[in-house]
């Protein structure tokens, strides 16, 4: 009798690594690369804004301007810690601004300016968004001390009084203690604006997890130095005329910071679906 042919043995198939590859690809979204000035288009983008939510919108600007206050008065009192609190202003800054995030994502979406679901929208991803808080409180700290450390340092008498200080500045004395005390403040700064600049929209938007949004963020900064370099002047520049306008401008300049934040996240990462409006596009 024939033999009966053997069926081919199967090879035992060995485990795939694609997809944990596809998930380490896909860990960051995709990404824009935006013109220099897309900064402007952002900041016009959130005036509109904040011309369509004019209350709620002016509500965040308050709540700018008493913090505002609160960093002119440690000044005034203890200037020492001013670059703590500086620091604290920008820390606290994206967390003062989620509300306006929220408005800004509702009328994208056409449903209308809600000033009490802007009050809430941090538990969309609390968890997320405390891991966030706390990378940044850590920040602060180590900033705080950093500042402190330096006072130490240069002044190992005694810390001279703000009128003092300020006369040091004016007459171009210390100009060594001037150069560590501002080149520390950027480095410390520049991180921050890294980690943070898309990150809460993002943790807002896509309920993604906080070290996903701070990486994304700092990837967003490597692919446009040159805009978010321009979008950070921007923030500096108009917070400065906030503080010299006797807090008065914050009230305003704010909210547009804030609604313009969530546009230059909506132009520098790519959406989740085609549904996204084309309006957040800033590639052109």
């Amino acid at each position: 009798m024939p033999e009966q042919e053997s069926e081919p043995q199967q090879e035992t198939p060995r485990p795939s690594t694609d997809i944990r590859i596809e998930e380490t690809q896909t860990l960051i979204p995709k990404l824009r690369r935006v013109h220099i000035g897309a900064a402007f288009v952002w900041l016009g983008r959130g005036a509109q804004d904040m011309q369509a939510c004019p209350v709620p919108s002016l509500f965040y600007g308050f709540c700018f301007a008493a913090m505002g206050l609160a960093v002119t008065m440690v000044f005034e009192h203890a200037y020492q810690y001013t670059s703590a609190m500086t620091s604290g202003f920008l820390l606290l800054g994206p967390f003062f601004a989620m509300g306006l995030y929220e408005l800004s994502r509702r009328r994208e979406r056409g449903d209308g300016c809600r000033f009490a679901s802007s009050l809430t929208i941090w538990r969309r991803n609390a968890s997320n968004i405390g891991v966030f808080a706390l990378v940044l409180t850590v920040i602060f700290l180590i900033w705080a001390r950093a500042s402190l450390v330096m006072f130490a340092l240069f002044y190992t008498n005694e810390i001279p009084n703000l009128s003092g200080f300020l006369n040091q500045v004016l007459r171009m004395e210390n100009l060594d203690f001037m150069a560590v005390y501002i080149g520390v403040g950027l480095v410390f700064a520049t991180l921050v604006f890294s980690v943070s600049v898309v990150a809460i929209p993002m943790m807002l938007d896509r309920k993604a997890d906080a070290i996903t949004s701070m990486f994304t963020s700092v990837a967003a900064v490597a692919a446009n130095p040159g805009a978010l370099f321009v979008w950070a002047a921007l923030i500096v520049l108009l917070t400065v005329v906030g503080f010299m306008t006797f807090h008065i401008g914050l009230v305003f300049l704010m909210p547009m910071i804030g609604h313009g934040t969530w546009h230059a996240y909506r132009g520098l990462v790519e959406p989740d679906s085609p549904a996204t409006s084309s309006r957040s596009s800033t590639t052109g």
